[in-house]
């Protein structure tokens, strides 16, 4: 799977975060499935997040670029 080649986010909190979510146990393909998804979707953050920097005129992303980005693509 090309997706384990890409990985940014270790799958030890990602796992801690399905247990805290109250899962009793969780597989190995649990863990790597919603790490795939959290990094598409900070991917896709980040990415209308730069967006919004440049149309600033700004080469620097700030917290309040992430939170429009954040809040555009959740209203999608």
């Amino acid at each position: 799977m090309s997706e384990k080649a890409a990985r940014y986010l270790p799958l030890a909190p990602v796992y801690r975060i399905i247990k805290d979510s109250g899962a009793e146990r969780v597989s190995d393909g649990a863990r790597e499935r919603l790490a795939y998804y959290m990094e598409k979707l900070a991917t896709e953050v980040a990415k209308h997040a730069i967006d919004i920097a440049k149309h600033s005129k700004r080469k620097t992303v700030t917290s309040s670029d992430i939170e429009l980005a954040v809040s555009a693509i959740l209203k999608k």
